[in-house]
């Protein structure tokens, strides 16, 4: 199971993160989001367990907590393919055909 995880501290690392969800079983990845221009942590990541009740324990267990300034929000990872839908970034009555 793929895990959302936001309201990291912003100093907090890929081996911070997988040691903060081992404590409920296997950790596959955990991968803290990094700002590209930066390199800074962009306060978010993702963590992939593969038993699923592991997962969901570690989900009920840290939803919520705080664990810097801001309490932590965890859950299911939505499947990006079925993410909010594409579209065009073409805004009505600008350019095209007059």
């Amino acid at each position: 199971m793929n895990i959302f995880v936001a309201g990291l501290p912003y100093d907090l690392d890929d081996a911070e993160l997988e040691e903060i969800f081992e404590k409920f079983g296997e950790v596959k990845s955990a991968k803290v989001a990094m700002d590209k221009e930066t390199g800074k942590s962009r306060g978010f990541g993702f963590v992939d367990m593969p038993n699923s009740e592991e997962a969901k324990a570690a989900i009920e267990n840290l939803n919520d907590i705080n664990l810097g300034k801001k309490p932590l929000v965890v859950k299911a990872a939505e499947d990006r393919s079925s993410g909010g839908g594409g579209g065009s970034n073409r805004r009505p009555g600008i350019g095209g055909n007059r």
